[in-house]
């Protein structure tokens, strides 16, 4: 109806038009403020990234952290998340943690962690576990008390934290606290459930204690039976002091009466000295067994600590000796590897120079049957005329080998006698000119050196005669 009065009373279309923009945007503003509008419960921090403003020495804020409460969020400037604080058990089972008398225990613990609410601390932990999975803060957590934990036994003695627990917690405690508050988490809860060793010394230890529990309690239990003693044979002496009295003034009256009581008093006297001396003797003997027992639980503590002493030096030597053992083999396979890449490298080094002499010979061979091939080439691919042609060239080499056979022979003196007879075999000539011919004969010829390589020389530089041994020119016998 206001509508329709609106529209009546003559307001123009585009007013109307504007103000129900105007109020359309407005409503929707006002849903959109409310709708960034976020609260944080109890269990929660709630972490705004993005424009958050600044520190106070004046650089930007990386994020603002809220506890609880009511906060306003920007819409494209900030966002926000959620950092749940619901405690996170962690069990470690510490091994092998090396104490202040380099004795090695384990130390099963408890610790309970959350992440803190303190000021400053939450900023570290919405810089550092804003996105991390319950898990993951559980193995960061773990990383750091495990290395705590075992810094504080490393300065602590077995004797002082298996005895003072108190202690012991309070310094695990403060070095965890710190190194806690450091990624944005603290430490609610500590709780030790047992510290055993490999050596036996806590146990020993427990014994000694024990032993020790045992003789005081023995001790006072002989105390308390010495006393009940006493005061049995008081009340008895009392009794029968009554008893004697009445008698003497019953029978003897009252002189009788007074010298029982002197009877008595020595017999009293007399009975208290024996009782005396039994408590005594029995409490020197009680003593004396408190102090045997005594010394063999200190003997037994005493062997335990040298078998450990001895068992911590025999595990140097072993393992002083197993490090030895590695560093030789370590040494020996260092060196074979060594030797083994020299002699790779002269076999390497043997096979190319193999190689190239190979290359260089199969090189001549084929400049050599190309020169061959030429020459046959040029003497009208007749192998006869390349002979030729080749042993033309080493005519002068061959002839030199057989001048070369007998020019180093050595004659000091020669003695002719000749008398011009004729020769052996009735061959004509001096004996001198046999001799020479007979010397040069000797000399082994052309036709036996070509025959011997698989050759044979033309027949202008002479035949081999049949019958013969030697290859002679046709005019040699003459």
């Amino acid at each position: 109806m206001s509508f329709l009065f609106f529209a009546e009373g003559g307001l123009p279309p585009s007013v109307l038009i504007i103000i129900v923009v105007f109020v359309t945007l407005l409503f929707l503003g006002l849903v959109t403020m409310l709708m960034r509008v976020r609260k944080c419960a109890s269990d929660q921090i709630m972490v705004i990234s993005g424009k958050v403003g600044k520190n106070p020495d004046g650089t930007r804020r990386s994020s603002k952290c809220i506890h609880g409460g009511v906060a306003f969020i920007w819409p494209v400037v900030q966002k926000y998340s959620f950092l749940h604080l619901t405690p996170i058990s962690i069990a470690i089972d510490l091994k092998q943690a090396l104490s202040k008398q380099n004795i090695r225990i384990d130390v099963p613990s408890i610790f309970t962690v959350g992440i803190s609410t303190e000021t400053g601390v939450m900023q570290n932990a919405a810089e550092r576990l804003l996105n991390l999975r319950p898990i993951q803060i559980q193995n960061l957590a773990q990383d750091i008390i495990l290395g705590q934990l075992r810094l504080v036994i490393a300065t602590m003695d077995i004797e002082e934290i298996n005895t003072d627990r108190d202690k012991f917690l309070d310094a695990v405690s403060k070095n965890v606290e710190i190194e806690l508050k450091k990624i944005g988490l603290r430490l609610i809860n500590v709780n030790v459930t047992d510290i055993t060793d490999e050596s036996g010394y806590i146990k020993a230890l427990g014994q000694e204690a024990a032993a020790k529990a045992i003789n005081d309690a023995k001790k006072s239990v002989a105390e308390k039976n010495r006393d009940g003693d006493i005061g049995e044979a008081n009340a008895q002496m009392d009794q029968r002091i009554e008893v004697a009295l009445a008698n003497s003034k019953a029978v003897q009256g009252e002189n009788e009466a007074r010298v029982n009581i002197s009877q008595s008093e020595a017999s009293r006297r007399e009975r208290e000295s024996e009782f005396l001396k039994i408590a005594v003797a029995a409490e020197k003997i009680q003593a004396a067994k408190a102090l045997q027992e005594a010394y063999s639980a200190q003997q037994a503590a005493e062997q335990a600590r040298a078998a450990l002493e001895k068992a911590t030096q025999e595990a140097d030597i072993i393992i002083k000796a197993e490090i030895e053992k590695k560093r030789i083999e370590l040494q020996a396979e260092a060196e074979a590897e060594k030797i083994r890449r020299h002699a790779k490298g002269e076999a390497d080094a043997i096979f190319a120079r193999m190689q190239a002499e190979a290359n260089g010979m199969e090189e001549i061979l084929l400049k050599r049957a190309a020169g061959l091939k030429a020459l046959v080439a040029a003497a009208n691919n007749s192998p006869a005329s390349a002979t030729q042609l080749l042993i033309a060239d080493k005519l002068e080499t061959l002839v030199g080998i057989q001048v070369d056979a007998i020019k180093n022979i050595k004659i000091d003196k020669v003695t002719v006698w000749d008398n011009n007879a004729g020769g052996a075999n009735g061959k004509e000539g001096s004996s001198t000119s046999n001799f020479l011919s007979n010397l040069i004969k000797s000399v082994p010829p052309l036709h036996e050196v070509f025959k011997n390589a698989g050759l044979q020389l033309p027949d202008f530089l002479g035949r081999e005669i049949p019958g013969l041994n030697n290859t002679i020119d046709q005019n040699s016998g003459e």
